[in-house]
């Protein structure tokens, strides 16, 4: 029996072992289905080409290894090193659930391809990423966000209250973009930033969305009993899915949103905001108009 959790800590939103498990099945097909993640690898190898600097040492800590690096390769990102992965399935599985095995102040670069959602404790898991990394250190994430799976998540809910009087969560609950500059910065990160990519990807029907989300190994891994999903309820939900989210040809709607996190180790060099009260130029001198006091004459 395992040791009940510290009052202290993140409430357990996913199981370890069942996450674990998607993954391992995924692994023999993600290449089937891994346009997301290389979509999101291409948008972090583009901001490395812009940044005129070298990363020897950089860390791959997504949940499925090598993909980053290959991606990066292969849009020639020059100024990149050796890319290490995190060899710990569990720590690839679920961020956070453990340490990072990245010692402090050792990593010129780190990247998580759509991995971070996995998360319990999302803001512990960016803290330990900021630990690892070197002073002026980059930190490039994509992770899914609020709107992903939103067609899903209302006909699953629909069709199983519709049929059986009750529904349970099929799909994880996601990070809203809005949030991850705030994230960012309670973890320790200096000029922190954040890109949201909207996608709408189309499908022949509910079977096929399904069988793309189990190559990315993005089924459901909520904690808690896992009650299955009973066939005339799938057929139901792919019924509503049809009707709500279908267009003229019949292929269906599935939507997924990419939150983009960038954010680097603090570093004395880094530009700092201007202290409050030091401005040598007045607003409306600048914007060459009159200024308003509120004092002037009716």
């Amino acid at each position: 029996m395992s040791a009940p959790a510290s009052p202290s800590a993140p409430p357990r939103l996913f199981d370890p072992r069942r996450r674990a498990a998607r993954l391992a099945r995924a692994a023999r097909r993600f290449s089937d289905a891994d346009f997301l993640h290389r979509r999101a690898a291409g948008h972090m190898a583009q901001d490395l080409e812009f940044i005129l600097r070298d990363f020897a040492a950089a860390v791959d800590v997504s949940a499925h290894p090598g993909l980053f690096e290959a991606v990066a390769r292969e849009e020639g990102v020059a100024r990149l090193g050796a890319v290490a992965v995190i060899e710990d399935a569990a720590v690839r599985a679920q961020p956070a659930s453990m340490p990072l095995p990245v010692a402090d102040s050792t990593a010129d670069l780190i990247v998580s391809v759509l991995s971070l959602h996995w998360a319990d404790d999302l803001p512990g898991a960016l803290a330990q990423i900021r630990r690892a990394l070197k002073p002026d250190g980059l930190f490039l994430g994509a992770l899914f966000g609020g709107t992903t799976l939103n067609e899903l998540r209302g006909v699953l809910t629909e069709a199983e209250l519709e049929l059986t009087g009750g529904a349970q969560a099929r799909v994880s609950p996601f990070a809203d973009g809005f949030d991850g500059a705030a994230l960012l910065q309670r973890a320790g990160f200096a000029l922190p930033a954040v890109d949201v990519d909207r996608i709408t990807v189309r499908y022949s029907g509910l079977p096929a969305l399904i069988h793309d989300l189990r190559a990315m190994g993005e089924t459901s891994a909520l904690a808690g009993p896992a009650r299955p999903i009973r066939r005339d309820v799938l057929a139901r939900a792919a019924a509503l899915y049809a009707e709500r989210h279908a267009d003229p040809d019949g292929r269906i709607r599935a939507t997924f949103e990419i939150i983009h996190l960038t954010g680097w180790a603090p570093h004395a060099s880094q530009p700092k905001p201007a202290r409050r009260g030091s401005a040598t130029v007045r607003l409306a001198d600048a914007l060459n108009t009159r200024e308003i006091t509120g004092e002037e004459d009716g």
